[in-house]
């Protein structure tokens, strides 16, 4: 009998909550036909400035050409760039190259003195 009354309970809360929640949404349908924004009204304005649209479309035409020439200067202009950092890069390790390169060589000139002068000492 008590689970009978819990679930009988439960039935009716879950009913009740259902019929709520559907008074919510018909009373939010209702104020959105209520309170819709009527249509918008401008007056018709000449847009376009003072040129025609030959003129207009010519001058898109014209600027789209420059676009692509300024695109391909870029490109150029970084990939010499790009050349560049990479031909210092270059050098700078050829550089340290030829820097360890005369080190070695003043070692072995020093090492091949130091052997001389103990072939001289020992004669």
């Amino acid at each position: 009998l008590l689970f009978s009354t819990a679930f009988t309970f439960h039935i009716f809360v879950s009913f009740c909550t259902c019929s709520v929640a559907k008074k919510e949404l018909n009373d939010l349908e209702q104020w959105k036909k209520e309170h819709r924004p009527g249509p918008v009204k401008l007056a018709p304005q000449r847009l376009g400035g003072k040129e025609s649209e030959a003129q207009a479309r010519q001058n898109q035409q014209m600027m789209l050409m420059q676009s692509k020439y300024q695109q391909k200067h870029k490109r150029e202009e970084y990939a010499k760039a790009k050349r560049a950092a990479e031909e210092a890069e270059i050098l700078k390790k050829k550089a340290i190259q030829r820097e360890k390169a005369e080190r070695l060589e003043v070692k072995k000139r020093q090492q091949e003195m130091q052997r001389r002068e103990m072939f001289l000492e020992d004669q």
